[in-house]
């Protein structure tokens, strides 16, 4: 079975995150003895732990200091490998989250970084969203968004976001 490092951190996010909010800013608590055998035993190759690991602690060194406007800002233009690896669906839900205050533009930046990190060649929309929520679970002050965007994962019709 071959595993993704979105596999591993989908697995940590649904066994640990939500259950102590604190692992995620702090994975060096994360990488003891117990849960890198629990994340072996559950089928997942040690590359791939190795690599979910650095991903988090990448997502932990990138907080944006302060949000920045939307309305400062030009719009956002992706890179020949962001075209690639983002589809026009995934670069449109981005844009919808960015112009309905879900996201702002330093966020959207942090998204598109840890969806690039993943080193998927295939990144659909709902590996997206779990990317979106995977960040907003780590910005302080985001909890508001962070419940949106778990209905958007969770619920069957999308919510209005006001």
């Amino acid at each position: 079975m071959k595993e993704s490092i979105l596999d591993v951190l989908l697995y940590l996010f649904e066994h640990y995150f939500t259950q102590e909010t604190d692992l995620v800013r702090d994975t060096a608590s994360l990488t003891g003895g117990p849960l890198i055998e629990e994340l072996g035993q559950a089928g997942f190759s040690p590359a791939e732990i190795n690599k979910a690991f650095e991903w988090l602690d990448a997502l932990a060194r990138q907080r944006p200091d302060t949000p920045v406007a939307r309305a400062s800002l030009p719009t956002r233009v992706y890179a020949a490998p962001e075209l690639d690896r983002l589809d026009a669906e995934c670069r449109g839900f981005l844009l919808f989250l960015e112009q309905h205050g879900v996201l702002d533009a330093g966020q959207r930046e942090l998204v598109i970084d840890r969806a690039m990190a993943l080193e998927q060649d295939d990144l659909d929309l709902d590996d997206l969203k779990w990317v979106v929520l995977m960040v907003l679970f780590n910005q302080p002050g985001a909890e508001a968004a962070y419940a949106w965007m778990e209905t958007q994962i969770f619920a069957d019709e999308p919510e209005p976001v006001h």
